[in-house]
């Protein structure tokens, strides 16, 4: 089974243009019909290539029996696959080191576009805000999650192109392109590691952030989510592809929705992280809780230093004010120095100066 795509389909690259992908030029086991549509990114000549177009995880297992193969490619969506996360594990266990797969999502921002220009404003407006609340939201909310997929079995879900990749990073995957093809975006990905196999992922609003705690243990710090599920994993991906704002941030981060940069520029999505200095896990004022990639961006003797001491509420950041990366570890440093000598005052000084800025300089991390 395959769907169709016409060979005046246009191709339109999402990626830097030094992307490369490069594979032996070997004979393909698949439909050449289909195959000759992804000539322009994806030259399928691997020797043991499985072109599949399957929602069924047990096809994948039945119809690729080999081990260590080069490439797998699906050619139905990953919105109908019941199981996406076991569908990409499953070909990852597959795949040999550096195997690719290639999968395909109609994203959010092609759903809504498919909607709005299919009927009247009038009625593609309510219809769309349906779809949305009935296939995004119910299948990451606990109290309707089984209701969801007893109903649609998994077929059709709202899924965003932020939460595709992430879901490929979490399975061991790294992406290499992103290609746009008739409405539906297809993703390159190739296999580096084993997946990580989170046994407790994080759909819901409320989560927990695995950071980097007091004498370099791992906090899982709570968060009002502001982000799409499973951009988490992404850190390596947002790093290699966006650059850094001042504050630190990425600029631009596609990782954030228009409500969630709302959430935080209110501060809503920091009241659940009261809980952690309930249990000792931060304190009041300290360097900010890094994620493990982001820490490891730090000068060696600066991440030693950081991780002698408890994480903070407030951060320094907000009392300095720092512009570039430099300018922060600096800041970061400067503190520690200060409350390794007088701690109580170092504390006191710094909240009253984070106040001042964030009450009328209207100072906020990006």
């Amino acid at each position: 089974m395959t769907i169709p795509l016409p060979m005046s389909t246009s191709i339109r690259l999402l990626t830097p243009p030094n992307a490369v992908w490069a594979v032996p030029t070997h004979p393909v086991t698949g439909p050449d019909e289909v195959l000759s549509q992804f000539e322009a990114f994806f030259p399928p000549r691997a020797p043991s290539t499985y072109v599949l177009a399957t929602q069924h995880l047990q096809d994948l297992e039945e119809m690729v029996p080999d081990m260590n193969v080069d490439a797998i490619v699906n050619l139905h969506r990953i919105n109908d696959v019941r199981f996406v996360n076991k569908f990409f594990e499953t070909a990852n266990l597959k795949l040999e080191i550096d195997g690719y797969l290639v999968v395909c999502v109609e994203t959010l921002t092609q759903r809504r576009e498919r909607i709005l220009g299919k009927f009247h404003p009038a009625l593609s407006y309510p219809y769309y805000a349906a779809n949305f609340v009935f296939k995004r939201i119910f299948p990451k909310l606990r109290i309707t999650r089984k209701v969801y997929f007893q109903l649609t079995r998994g077929r059709n879900r709202l899924m965003s192109d932020v939460e595709t990749l992430g879901r490929l990073y979490s399975c061991g995957f790294k992406v290499v392109k992103t290609v746009e093809i008739d409405h539906l975006l297809f993703i390159v990905a190739r296999k580096v590691k084993a997946p990580i196999r989170d046994l407790n992922p994080s759909y819901g609003p409320f989560f927990r952030m695995r950071r980097v705690g007091k004498y370099g243990k791992p906090v899982g710090v709570y968060k009002l989510r502001t982000m799409h599920p499973f951009a988490e994993f992404l850190q390596e991906y947002i790093h290699d592809n966006y650059s850094l704002a001042e504050g630190g941030k990425f600029r631009n981060d596609p990782r954030i929705p228009t409500w969630g940069r709302l959430f935080r520029r209110l501060w809503i999505d920091e009241l659940p992280m009261l809980i952690n200095l309930l249990r000792g896990e931060l304190k009041i004022v300290g360097v900010r809780p890094l994620s493990f990639h982001y820490e490891s961006l730090y000068p060696t003797d600066a991440r030693a230093r950081r991780r002698r001491h408890t994480p903070g509420l407030v951060p320094p950041f907000y009392a300095d004010m720092p512009k570039t990366f430099d300018e922060i570890v600096a800041s970061e440093m400067r503190y520690l120095e200060a409350y390794e000598k007088a701690p109580v005052m170092t504390d006191l000084r710094y909240l009253a100066r984070a106040a001042y800025n964030i009450l009328f300089r209207r100072a906020r991390s990006a």
